[in-house]
């Protein structure tokens, strides 16, 4: 099915962009049409200081851009747009992106898109859901959507999430949608409009954060790696090579699997640590407990000794290691794109088999 469709993408960046990916990861044909007066999409010039400033193409650009026909076209021009239009008649799927003032002028507007192919899935992400003339970036979402708040160690030093998850998460909603669509379309013949804006998406990930508020009144702080509801969950701690591992205990079980590991089965017996609510009321001591008790081990017998054990824990690595990963070179896509070799991780992660 995905091999025989066509997929057009107006959308620069990296929701809509992405998006595109998941298509022609799957098979699809994926038309980028790149904004010609601007030098294509904007993530061609978004390079490293280590890049090569005479390239094409950045890393950014690379990563949510593979498997695509890459075009340059005007949709201001009378002559480009005409071009654009006849490749649009024979589309599935249209990916945008445009702000609403900008519909006319690219000529993108819905109801003409509906009118040139009845049939067509026109998936839109926009950033704001009330405020369509604003422009959003991931940042700005992060900070608004509470995101920057939770996320650092204290009020005096928070952070950003060090990817655009904004953009992610409403790449999968759109995605979503469209897949959808195209179900419902092969029931009725009819295309359909899938929207998405960038806060909603935002809003759709605080998950629990969300109702821990809106049951509880609890208003999230910044806490580091740690989780607000389990504990010890997200602690770091150094062992005797020098290297760190990260905790994530969410039960009872095994709360007394690790101290046994430890060799303090004292701790689970402990008052202030017998049940989550305990640690999580006492997690600061626990967590000096537990730091002592790990310092001794070195990281790789210690993880192999809490696998053996079923209590989660894993090193805490950096990215060069992740990417080194037998399964994390498995998921890596290369490609020319306009000359240059350029590398990803591939957007899909799941497999299907037919029964």
């Amino acid at each position: 099915m995905m091999r025989d469709l066509l997929v057009i993408e107006t959308a620069g960046v990296l929701a809509g962009p992405a998006v595109g990916m998941f298509f022609a990861e799957l098979g699809a044909r994926v038309i980028k049409i790149e904004n010609k007066r601007a030098g294509g999409d904007v993530t061609r010039r978004w390079k490293l200081p280590e890049e090569d400033q005479h390239s094409p193409v950045s890393a950014y650009f690379s990563s949510v851009n593979w498997g695509k026909d890459h075009r340059q076209l005007d949709l201001k021009d009378s002559l480009e747009r005409e071009s654009f239009d006849t490749i649009l008649k024979a589309a599935d799927v249209l990916i945008t992106n445009h702000l609403a003032a900008d519909a006319e002028k690219l000529g993108l507007q819905r109801e003409r898109l509906r009118d040139l192919n009845p049939r067509l899935v026109h998936g839109h992400i926009k950033g704001f859901a009330d405020q369509p003339q604003r422009p959003a970036f991931d940042v700005v979402l992060q900070a608004e959507a509470g995101y920057i708040s939770m996320t650092g160690t204290n009020a005096d030093h928070l952070a950003k999430l060090p990817i655009a998850l904004i953009d992610v998460l409403a790449a999968h909603q759109l995605k979503e949608g469209i897949l959808l669509a195209l179900l419902q379309r092969a029931a009725t013949g009819k295309g359909a409009y899938v929207e998405v804006s960038l806060e909603e998406a935002a809003l759709t990930g605080l998950i629990n954060q969300a109702s821990n508020h809106l049951m509880t009144g609890a208003v999230a702080r910044p806490m580091g790696t740690l989780h607000p509801n389990i504990a010890p969950y997200g602690e770091v701690f150094t062992c005797a090579d020098g290297t760190r591992i990260i905790l994530a205990v969410g039960s009872d079980v095994q709360f007394t699997a690790l101290c046994r590991v430890l060799g303090n089965p004292e701790l689970a017996d402990d008052v202030r640590f017998r049940t989550n609510v305990d640690r999580v009321r006492h997690r600061t001591e626990l967590a000096d407990r537990l730091a002592f008790a790990i310092a001794p081990h070195a990281r790789a017998d210690l993880l192999a000794a809490l696998l053996t054990a079923q209590v989660p824990s894993g090193a805490v690595d950096t990215i060069d290691r992740t990417l080194s990963s037998p399964v994390a070179r498995r998921m890596i896509l290369e490609e020319i794109i306009d000359g240059k070799l350029t590398r990803r991780i591939r957007g899909n992660a799941f497999r299907m088999e037919p029964y």
